[in-house]
This record gives structure tokens, C-alpha cells and sequence, in this order.
């Protein structure tokens, strides 16, 4: 993204057409390392130089990778005509073009979601031959027996011939109708069916874990933020 011009940028980086960043430039709203900028076509370095555009610095970086902590009957798309979309909680100053989740979470389940605007990447973390685990935490209607869990995490097809490949689960309380499961898939209802093939029921559903990176429990529902390089490096482990 080096030499690009200013109206392309500020067009990628926020909400705005590059008409009406052009207009915003010319009436002195740029700063470009502390200095004033009015000509929407000057280029600059983005990955070196200082934008402030509006009173914001933008973060110019090639791509964005933000975790969010996705709230209760959101949807997780980029957009849609009816419903709230987990893009639509994405504040202004983190907000750019090209935004979509990496995977999905269904409506009514919560917890870490990844948004970028990096396909190569999703792609990379969502392929089910990587073995990324997702890591979930279950309420459920009835305690799970050890031999449920065994037929679970040997894997299993339902009557439809859907496959659900090998997974790993935990029990988390003595009552043993809360559990950890982890996936390395994410087809369509896949935990609530994997439950209801050994006739149990998820009552409440939250992914806390991608990869090795768990979600940073100071974001509240519908809060977000960037991930560190860190943090990023350590969901990257697996292509290394």
C-alpha cells in the first residue's frame, strides 16, 4: 500500500466514496505527518507515514484481523436488508471496505469471531485440513455419558450423510451439562448436531478459543478490537 493516493486511501480505509474523502480533504480535514494535506491526488507512504483524517488516525496497514466478541442475535455476514450484522458493531475507526467474518457463529450463539479483510488468510484458518480448533463452551439440557463422548469425538454421520469429523470434548462441572468441545469444521448448526445425534440439546453456545488464541475477556458483547501481532502469530502457528 505504499505511494498510494489520498482519495483511494481514505476511500479503502473508511465508509466514504472517494468523492466525498475528496471534498473533506479539500476542506482541510487531512493531516499527513502533522501537516495539512489538500490535494486528494498528492501519494503518500501508508504503511510509514502518520494519517489523521477527521481527527482520527487511520490504521493503514495492508489488512485488518479484529476479534470481537460477538453478542446474542447478530448475524455473523458482512451485511444484510433485515438484521444486524457483527459488521454493523464494527466502530468508524476500525471500520474499511472489503470487512468480512472469518467463519460464522449462528445467530443465537456468542463469544470470539474474527473479522479481516484478508481472504487468503480466512481461507487458511478455516480449512478443515489446517485442523484449526475452535473451541466452544456448552451448556446442555442433559449430563453427557463417557460413552456419548466417545462416539462424538470418534466422529460421526447423520442420517442425512453429513460428516462430522473427529472432535475433542471436556466436561466442566460435576453435573456434566457443561462442556468444552472442540472442532476443526464449522458446517451449517454443526455442535447443536452433533448433540442431538446422541439425543442432548445445547441450550446456550460460546466459542472462546481459535486456535491458540483465546478471547480477551475484557471485550464485552458487541465490543471489538485489533489483534496484536501477536496475538495474530499465534493463530498463524499452524501455516509455519
Amino acid at each position: 500500500m505504499k505511494n498510494k493516493r489520498l482519495d483511494n486511501l481514505i476511500a479503502n480505509e473508511t465508509s466514504l466514496s472517494r468523492k466525498q474523502a475528496t471534498e473533506l480533504i479539500k476542506k482541510g480535514e487531512l493531516l499527513v505527518n502533522g501537516k495539512v494535506v489538500l490535494s486528494a491526488s498528492e501519494k503518500v507512504d501508508a504503511e510509514n507515514d502518520e494519517i489523521v483524517f477527521c481527527g482520527r488516525r487511520l490504521n493503514c496497514a495492508e489488512h485488518v484481523y479484529i476479534m470481537m466478541n460477538k453478542p446474542k442475535g447478530v448475524l455473523s455476514a458482512s451485511s444484510d436488508k433485515k438484521a444486524k450484522t457483527v459488521i454493523d458493531l464494527v466502530p468508524d475507526e476500525l471500520r474499511r471496505k472489503g470487512l468480512f467474518p472469518a467463519g460464522r457463529l449462528d445467530k443465537d450463539t456468542t463469544g470470539f469471531i474474527l473479522l479481516t479483510d484478508d481472504g487468503e488468510f480466512a481461507h487458511k484458518i478455516l480449512s478443515p485440513k489446517n485442523h484449526i480448533y475452535k473451541t466452544y463452551v456448552a451448556r446442555i439440557r442433559n449430563p453427557i455419558t463417557d460413552d456419548e463422548i466417545k462416539t462424538l469425538e470418534r466422529g460421526i454421520t447423520l442420517s442425512d450423510g453429513t460428516v462430522f469429523k473427529k472432535c475433542k470434548i471436556k466436561i466442566l462441572n460435576d453435573e456434566k451439562n457443561l462442556i468444552e468441545i472442540k472442532i476443526c469444521e464449522g458446517k451449517f448448526h454443526q455442535i447443536k448436531r452433533m448433540l442431538q445425534f446422541v439425543n442432548n440439546e445445547v441450550l446456550v453456545l460460546e466459542r472462546v478459543k481459535m486456535g491458540n488464541l483465546t478471547i480477551d475477556n475484557v471485550l464485552k458483547p458487541g465490543e471489538c478490537r485489533l489483534l496484536t501481532d501477536e496475538e495474530l502469530k499465534i493463530i498463524r502457528d499452524f501455516d509455519e
